[in-house]
């Protein structure tokens, strides 16, 4: 059995002979805030999970009990001064630290904002417009669960690739149909070369010189033994104890055979126990 908080599953990658790339999951477990463990939570597909919730949340920055999380698994307080709650985070276009000007904290807006992005389209239970900086990939596409992947643009602050995006949502929308995105599903590389050029095509003359050349799909696959028909996203709030066989990991879920789906990002700082049985 293992005992601890939650963090975020992390991912890597290798290349398989077909040239699609196979991810890999690791699973962090602290003692409040202090790393205890790194789970291997692809060793458990085909092994029965018991995961209980002890009824104990620790703010994953200061590691005070805390009721109820908000963002990454932070307490309100801290959510309300981290740099990384800042509102360009969600609204890249927001950001304004190229003039100069922080919307929150200039260290790491020049860090994170003031860095080299992506504009991509990814298939994450269908085609969808996000951005990211460059040093995020390809674990920006793990994290989303997305299958397949195409860069359209390299630029050099987040604000420029915010702009792209709000002209492309219209089209391609920024949002993930988990249900979707936890299926199985198999894109034609031709359907992501074709939104490109549809893409490429909306955004026009004003963003041609940072277009990308590289039409490289980015495909992906995932340590899932079967996928259910039927998918119930549960939080531990609610069901307090998840009981069932583990039969993939696909995004940041933990997908069960009885058709439950457990988002691990939306459980950080939470104290849990995990015991399997094969």
């Amino acid at each position: 059995m293992w005992t601890g908080n939650l963090r975020k599953m992390t991912t890597t990658d290798n290349r398989e002979s077909d040239g699609r790339f196979r991810v890999h999951y690791e699973l962090p477990v602290t003692d409040i805030l202090e790393q205890s463990e790194i789970l291997e939570p692809e060793t458990w597909i085909g092994q029965h999970l018991t995961i209980r919730w002890t009824g104990d949340i620790h703010c994953a920055h200061t590691g005070k009990k805390i009721k109820k999380t908000y963002g990454d698994g932070l307490s309100y307080d801290a959510w309300m001064s981290s740099p990384s709650s800042v509102p360009s985070v969600i609204r890249p276009e927001l950001s304004r630290i190229h003039e100069g000007i922080a919307l929150r904290d200039e260290e790491w807006e020049r860090a994170h904002h003031l860095a080299p992005h992506y504009v991509y389209i990814s298939w994450t239970g269908g085609l969808k417009v996000g951005v990211t900086r460059t040093t995020n990939m390809p674990y920006r596409w793990h994290d989303q669960g997305a299958t397949a992947a195409i860069v359209l643009a390299e630029v050099p602050y987040r604000q420029l690739a915010g702009l792209m995006e709000v002209d492309l949502k219209p089209i391609f929308g920024d949002k993930t149909n988990y249900r979707a995105m936890l299926q199985e599903q198999a894109p034609e590389k031709e359907e992501l070369l074709e939104a490109k050029d549809e893409a490429l095509e909306a955004l026009g003359e004003a963003y041609e010189s940072f277009f990308s050349e590289n039409d490289d799909v980015h495909e992906m696959v995932y340590p899932v033994s079967n996928y259910p028909e039927k998918i119930t996203s549960v939080r531990l709030d609610k069901v307090n104890v998840l009981e069932a066989k583990l039969v993939g990991i696909k995004g940041q879920y933990l997908l069960f055979d009885n058709g439950q789906a457990l988002n691990i990002r939306n459980h950080i700082g939470y104290r849990v126990e995990i015991s399997r049985q094969n």
